[in-house]
């Protein structure tokens, strides 16, 4: 049923301009897919959906191809390995320093890992903070820090 949904869920938004998770639940419904708005937001979530702009000012769900997505991720990991300065961590917290203007750019490298032990990151000017499940996924996070950086 789950792959179905996502399927269809994908010739949705491929055949019509969908602004809300709400629109896409009553298309789904429309099309005798019934389901609730957290089933949903996890879809949109697994299949990396994402809001663009139109050339009319609204947005609207697209996909992004694999193609485009693993660039756009090599780069960040570039400018990430390229932009930390240092990095430690306390509790379940790392803190990451960089080169003045780049945190955002790293943050946002964090973010495209996809890793389930990142609960969120926030990124100032110069340092971005991870937020980690635990002291461990802190760890291990560090770890993976330190392997992308040699």
């Amino acid at each position: 049923m789950k792959t179905q949904r996502q399927t269809k869920i994908l010739e949705i938004i491929a055949s019509m301009d969908i602004e809300t998770q709400e629109q896409l639940l009553n298309e789904l419904k429309k099309a005798g897919y019934r389901s609730t708005q957290a089933t949903i937001s996890r879809d949109i979530k697994e299949l990396r959906i994402m809001k663009e702009l139109t050339s009319l000012g609204t947005y609207r769900y697209t996909t992004v191809s694999k193609e485009k997505t693993g660039a756009f991720s090599a780069r960040l990991n570039t400018i990430f390995r390229e932009s930390v300065i240092s990095y430690d961590y306390a509790q379940n917290l790392v803190v990451i320093k960089t080169i003045p203007g780049l945190a955002p750019a790293a943050s946002s490298a964090i973010d495209a890992m996809n890793m389930s032990v990142v609960v969120g990151s926030l990124a100032g000017d110069d340092t971005v903070v991870v937020i980690m499940r635990d002291l461990q996924a802190a760890i291990g996070f560090c770890a993976e820090i330190r392997r992308l950086l040699n």
